[in-house]
C-alpha cells in the first residue's frame, strides 16, 4: 500500500506548490501572484488583519466556488469590514449585500456577526491566544460557534494559525476512498485521524496536501474521473 507521504509527492510533483491560503491584500506583491497566492511561502498570513481574511474566507466559502469568495472578499474590503469592530457594527442588511457574491449571504452575514465577536478581543491581542493554548483546545472552542462546522475549523486553524490541524473536505474522501484507503462513508474525524496518525506533524505538508488534494479533484478524480495522466493512477482502486 502506498504511503500518505508517497501520495503526496506524487500530487506535488504533478502540481507544484499551490499557495494556499490566498490573501487578497498579499496580490501582486513580492513572492505572490495577482490573486494573492503565495507559492513557497507558508508564513503567510501573518498579520491579525491577514488572519481575519482567512476566518472570514473560510465561512464564506462554505457551499460555493471560491472565485465567488473573491468577490465577496473583494466587496468587504472596498466598504471596509474585513476586520472585526467593523464587522460587528456594521447592519445585518448591509453585511449581507456586500458579500451577496458568496451565496447564501444572509446565513453567511449571521455566522460573520457570530465569528466576529469571538474573535474581536483576540484581533486586538494580536491572536497570542493561538500561540499559547492546546490545538485540541482551540480547535473546541471554534467548533463552540454556531457556523463553525469541523472542515471550517480545521481551515482557521491550519491556514490562519499554521497549526498543524488536517483539514478534510468531500474531495479527500472521494480521492482516499477510490484508492482504497479509507471507507467511502468514513466519518469526518475518522478520516482525520487516518491522515494525521501517518503523517508528520508539519504545517507546510499539510497545507499542501489539502490543497493538492483539491486540485487533483478538479483535475483528475472528478465524479466522473479522468484518468488518462492521473498521476496517482498506479494505484488507484477507482479504476
Amino acid at each position: 500500500m502506498r504511503t500518505l507521504q508517497e501520495i503526496y509527492d506524487a500530487l506535488f510533483d504533478a502540481y507544484g506548490p499551490q499557495g494556499w491560503w490566498p490573501i487578497l491584500t498579499k496580490a501582486n506583491t513580492p513572492s505572490f501572484d495577482d490573486r494573492g497566492y503565495g507559492k513557497g511561502s507558508y508564513d503567510h498570513p501573518s498579520s491579525p488583519n491577514e488572519r481575519f481574511e482567512v476566518v472570514v474566507g473560510a465561512i464564506l466559502t462554505q457551499n460555493t466556488a471560491w472565485s465567488n469568495v473573491e468577490k465577496a472578499l473583494g466587496a468587504l474590503h472596498q466598504k471596509k469590514l474585513i476586520d472585526p469592530a467593523s464587522m460587528m457594527a456594521s447592519h445585518h442588511k448591509t453585511l449581507a449585500a456586500v458579500i451577496r457574491p458568496a451565496g447564501y449571504f444572509n446565513q453567511k452575514a449571521k455566522r460573520l456577526k457570530v465569528v466576529s465577536l469571538f474573535f474581536a478581543q483576540e484581533h486586538d491581542n494580536g491572536y497570542k491566544i493561538f500561540e499559547k493554548e492546546d490545538l485540541a483546545k482551540l480547535r473546541s472552542m471554534l467548533l463552540a460557534v454556531s457556523g463553525i462546522g469541523p472542515e471550517t475549523a480545521d481551515s482557521m486553524l491550519l491556514y490562519a494559525f499554521h497549526l498543524p490541524s488536517f483539514v478534510i473536505d468531500a474531495y479527500t474522501k472521494r480521492i482516499f476512498s477510490r484508492m482504497g484507503l479509507i471507507s467511502k462513508d468514513a466519518s469526518y474525524d475518522d478520516v482525520k485521524a487516518f491522515f494525521e496518525s501517518r503523517l508528520a506533524k508539519q504545517v507546510p505538508v499539510f497545507k499542501e496536501y489539502h490543497a493538492l488534494i483539491v486540485e487533483h479533484a478538479k483535475r483528475h478524480c472528478k465524479s466522473k474521473p479522468v484518468c488518462d495522466g492521473c498521476p496517482l493512477r498506479a494505484y488507484c482502486r477507482g479504476l
